[in-house]
């Protein structure tokens, strides 16, 4: 017999208020006569009447044992339910089994709920509109974007608003504090508008561990002149505590769900360069942004109107070009011109690139290393090099004069026909036609050449360049004649309007 359910009670006690009668309301309802009775009587759904079961329908395999357990999880509170019934069964080989977990599971987490230790207490805390702004570093390495078909591996500096959730994200390479900067200017900037406080986590961008004590942290003097530029006072989470900046960690996480869908509609992970790929990020923001509007209203209505200039977004700094036509930055060596040796450069540091200016002209731009220690350009540096070819074999950053794997391929090719010396006086000669020429018609010279197993020599590389530049034909202009244009259809055209 199917038990009774609330929806026939229900009906049962319908039918009663109507007509009084128990046997036709019963009969309509879908019960018997005395179990209708039954229902009317106690005035309770039989969901109400139910008892909660206190007896076992299966045989505790813990019963012996679990006095023991309990002691060792009070002993040991960390411990989890695998590492128990390992331990166990050591103890007693044969007994337990891990078709035992899930019974053992429910069993301590039913302990730690009746006796088990207290736990910490999250107290949910309100927000005010405009009062502070909230600043983290996320890695997107699962989004796997590319630039150019090569992986870009970044940051996002995500900027939030924590009573709207409005959000701002930069990408970056690094948590400096130049990544900091920005992304932090860039949200301002984007909201028109300046919160009371502006807070991060302990991360060294922001702070800077004080030796004398370990637990008291301070502010970097950079980022310190970054709050007060733009009126904002500064505050950092408690440290190892960094669900106090637990709104924009949230965000993170619902951030990058929002790229991953775009990414997907948009059909390709790959992008010209960071600028297309930060416009995209931008537009992604943007339309999360806008779904926000009231409660973003009130954040601006509260705050600050911005009416600071932006900072640069670099560190400015000068260094002295050795002997060694290279420079010193950050600890890493870039080579300029050589004229430039013996002067003093001036150097911006971005957080993607360098410039190198001397006397307010720009010398060098380039991409700011990562790991990797130096950036040689062979241009700066194969016109000494011609002359000193026995400097070549033991120079120190011998492996930045390899353009390609193309160049590596033929110098290896060139030291095994003529080991040593006369192998780098080859390989530089093909190095200086590179400088000199274009070196991407050089690396196809070398291509044809070791594809075909021919010597590969500078004056056999020169002639191959020569006979390709030869062999590239112009596109011809066709002739075209110049049609005769008859003025009196203007003057049609013009009578059509007038009437």
């Amino acid at each position: 017999m199917k038990p009774v359910t609330d929806a026939q009670v229900r009906r049962l006690m319908e039918e009663m208020s109507k007509t009084g009668q128990i046997g036709q309301a019963a009969m309509k309802a879908g019960m018997d006569r005395k179990t209708g009775r039954r229902y009317v009587a106690a005035g309770k759904l039989p969901s109400e009447m139910r008892q909660p079961r206190w007896w076992r329908t299966r045989h505790d395999p813990f019963a012996e044992d679990w006095p023991a357990m309990a002691r060792m999880l009070a002993e040991t509170p960390g411990l989890e339910a695998q590492s128990v019934l390992e331990l166990m069964e050591a103890k007693q080989p044969g007994r337990y089994n891990d078709s035992h977990l899930r019974t053992l599971q429910r069993r301590i987490r039913r302990w730690r709920a009746e006796q088990g230790p207290e736990r910490e207490i999250w107290f949910t805390q309100a927000h005010r509109p405009g009062e502070a702004a909230q600043t983290d570093f996320t890695s997107t390495a699962e989004l796997g974007v590319t630039i150019m078909g090569q992986l870009f591996l970044h940051l996002l500096c995500v900027t939030v608003l924590p009573y709207s959730n409005w959000q701002w994200a930069t990408a970056c390479l690094s948590e400096s504090l130049a990544a900091l900067r920005r992304g932090i200017q860039s949200a301002l900037f984007q909201l028109g508008r300046v919160p009371r406080y502006h807070q991060t986590d302990h991360s060294t961008a922001a702070t800077h561990q004080i030796a004398h004590d370990a637990e008291d942290r301070t502010f970097n003097d950079e980022y310190k002149a970054v709050m007060r530029h733009f009126g904002m006072e500064p505050r950092t989470t408690a440290v190892g505590a960094k669900e106090q900046n637990g709104d924009v960690e949230a965000s993170n996480g619902a951030l990058k769900r929002r790229l991953e869908q775009a990414l997907l509609m948009r059909g390709s992970r790959d992008f010209a360069d960071q600028d297309e790929y930060e416009r995209f990020v931008a537009k992604v923001v943007r339309k999360a942004n806008a779904a926000r509007g009231p409660r973003v209203a009130e954040e601006i209505e509260a705050m600050r109107p911005l009416v600071v200039e932006r900072l640069p977004e670099y560190t400015e700094m000068g260094a002295p070009v050795a002997s060694t036509s290279t420079i010193r930055i950050k600890s890493c060596a870039y080579s300029v011109p050589s004229r430039l040796i013996g002067a003093r450069v001036r150097v911006r540091v971005f957080e993607h690139r360098i410039e190198v200016y001397y006397a307010d002209k720009l010398e060098l731009a380039c991409d700011r290393l990562r790991g990797k220690t130096a950036r040689i350009d062979y241009r700066h540096v194969i016109w000494s090099l011609v002359r000193k070819p026995g400097a070549f074999s033991r120079y120190v950053y011998r492996d930045e004069l390899f353009p390609s794997v193309t160049f590596r391929r033929a110098y290896d090719a060139i030291q095994s026909a003529k080991p040593g010396i006369k192998g780098d006086m080859e390989y530089l000669r093909i190095l200086h036609l590179a400088a000199s020429t274009m070196e991407s018609d050089v690396e196809q010279a070398l291509v044809a050449l070791l594809a075909e197993r021919t010597a590969v020599t500078a004056d056999g590389t020169k002639k191959r360049c020569t006979q390709a530049a030869d062999s590239t034909c112009l596109p011809c202009v066709p002739a075209l004649e110049a049609p005769l244009v008859d003025l009196a259809d203007y003057d049609l055209l013009l009578e059509q309007v007038a009437s």
